[in-house]
Formats: structure tokens, sequence, C-alpha cells
């Protein structure tokens, strides 16, 4: 009988001939037992099972989950823009927001959107490609590529963005705490630093808030990863 080793980047499906079709947990401890099955789950550790030789047997890779990446790619330039904005870095800092916005915040935030929209994803796709495009869109304004910003115009930009970060919030209510809080804490960084053009003392509050916002992407990315890689929840989301 072949034998088939199964670790946690694997599935199994088996099409059994002429059995009935079962389900069952693949135990510790079982090299040598037989199972006629069409389809296994199983705990996602390191494991030995085997099938009857007249099973037709195919192994299927685990789908990658493409959040983390822009989780990360948001929490960071994130952290990053509101540490200048909360006046703890100054603006000779702002080279480095500007290459992460580009690269990380933004194309990197774009592309975990479109394997989002791969896997049928909706509002991973909506979000990490609208806020991929918002980070590179923002280091166009920064930079002054489409003329002189005014407070004003400034203000109706992240007020816009905060209208549709706020109907994704609701939608965002299905998902886990860590990512409701990411979008509650996303909204409310978009209206102070609205309000935050006319007022410099709620522009530096809407900083230090948007570290908070950026840290709870990071941890989100962080424990989607070490859950993943363990098999078992580590880290709480």
């Amino acid at each position: 009988m072949p034998h088939f080793k199964l670790s946690s980047k694997a599935a199994v499906t088996c099409k059994g001939k002429g059995h009935r079709p079962i389900e069952a947990d693949i135990l510790y401890g079982s090299p040598n037992k037989s199972f006629y099955f069409t389809s296994i789950s199983f705990n996602p550790l390191e494991t030995w099972c085997t099938a009857d030789i007249r099973d037709e047997c195919s192994m299927a890779e685990k789908v990658l989950n493409p959040a983390p990446l822009g989780l990360a790619g948001f929490g960071f330039t994130t952290v990053l823009l509101n540490l200048v904005n909360a006046g703890i870095m100054g603006t000779s800092a702002l080279p480095v927001v500007l290459a992460m916005g580009i690269f990380y915040g933004g194309l990197a935030q774009v592309f975990a959107g479109l394997l989002e929209a791969r896997l049928g994803n909706t509002f991973g796709a909506v979000a990490f490609t609208s806020y991929g495009l918002f980070w590179l869109a923002t280091v166009g304004l920064i930079m002054g590529f489409f003329g002189e910003l005014t407070p004003a115009a400034m203000a109706a930009y992240l007020a816009g963005w905060g209208v549709f970060t706020a109907y994704m919030t609701i939608a965002a209510m299905k998902h886990a705490n860590i990512i409701k809080f990411v979008f509650i804490t996303l909204t409310i960084l978009f209206f102070l630093l609205a309000a935050g053009e006319f007022n410099v003392a709620v522009h530096i509050i809407g900083g230090y808030e948007g570290i908070i916002c950026g840290a709870s992407a990071i941890y989100a990315s962080a424990a989607i990863v070490v859950n993943d890689s363990y098999g078992r929840r580590v880290l709480p989301t």
C-alpha cells in the first residue's frame, strides 16, 4: 500500500472505487492503517496515513492567504507617516515614508488585493486595492505631482476616504475582532486628519491615533502568519 506523508501545506482528496465516502481525522501513530475515503480533514501537523492502492489520491496545495502582506504594507506605512503627523519624527523622514508608500503601502497592497480577487474575496480585494491606490495617490499629492494642494482640498480628500472606510467598517463587523479594530480606528483617523488640516492640535492627535491604527494592522498581519505557521491559535485575533 502506498504511504502519503501529509504536511500543514497540503490537503488530500481521494476517489474510492465503490466505497462509501467518509470524512475522518488522520491520527498519529498509525502508519500502517488503511483508509477507504474520498475526503479527509486532518490536524495541520506533520503526520502519516495510508490509502488503499485501488484509490486514486491527489495532493492539493494549501491556498495562499494574501491578507498578511496587505495588512503589513498598510500597517508599517501608516505608522511611519503618523510618526511624522504626531511630531515624533520631523519632515526629514518623509523620503522613507514616500518610498514605503509607493512600494509596500502601495504596490504590495494592490498585489494583495488582486490575489484576494482571485480567491473571490470581495472585502479583501476592495480593501487592499483601494488602500494601495490611496497610498500611491497620497505620495503623488505630497510630492506635488498634481499641483499645489490647499488645506480644504486635502481635507475633502481625507474625508472622502473616511466615508469609504466607514462603510468598509460595517462590512468588517463580519470579520475578526482585530480587523474590526483596524477599520474603526482607520475611520476615526481619516476624519481626524481631515479636521487637522485646519487645527494643528487635532492633526497631532490624529498622528497618535494613526500610530495605534497602523500598529493594530501590523499585529493582525503577525497573528495570521504566526497562527498559520504553527497550525494553531498562538496570537488571538
